[in-house]
């Protein structure tokens, strides 16, 4: 798989300077799964503390039947939990129907998958996220992307694969 570099809108580069992305005191909007982060920026700064690259599913968690067994049949399961603490840092976009989701949430998740190219759920995007300190322009590698699979053992088999070919190390 080639490797895909984004550069993302403006409008994301000014976002991601704002703390705009983080909920509100009296908002209690979180992922739909343990562990998941909501916010980019929350992901961005755990990955830059870490070293790990970002996970982002973009989901329609209460309408889209693949999203669903997504989360059921690889996302919950122990075993992707222990593959993900040792590999990537978890961001969930969620695109839900009856659910009402913040504002910022809302736009932050409609510009990443803009600036990913989504055009259907579930996708998952592996990828790391870099500023540069003198222009404060943000850049994204993508390095891995996919889709639903029917367990988590294969799931994580082919994304492992696939960062390999990226050239990123994981962990066992």
């Amino acid at each position: 798989m080639n490797i895909l570099k984004l550069t993302l809108l403006s409008t994301l580069i000014i976002l991601l300077n704002i703390n705009s992305f983080g909920q509100s005191p009296d908002t209690k909007y979180k992922a739909t799964m343990e562990g998941w982060e909501v916010s980019l920026e929350e992901a961005q700064i755990q990955s830059i503390k870490t070293g790990k690259p970002i996970l982002a599913n973009f989901t329609g968690s209460d309408w889209c039947g693949w999203c669903i067994k997504l989360k059921r049949d690889v996302f919950v399961t122990d075993e992707f939990k222990k593959w993900a603490e040792k590999n990537v840092i978890l961001l969930e976009l969620d695109f839900p129907k009856r659910m009402v989701v913040p504002q910022d949430i809302k736009k932050q998740n409609a510009e990443l998958a803009q600036a990913f190219g989504v055009r259907g759920y579930p996708t998952v995007w592996v990828f790391e996220l870099s500023q540069k300190s003198k222009t404060g322009e943000s850049k994204i590698n993508g390095l891995a992307k996919t889709g639903y699979m029917a367990n988590a053992n294969s799931w994580i088999k082919d994304m492992e694969g696939k960062l390999t070919a990226s050239k990123v190390k994981t962990s066992k």
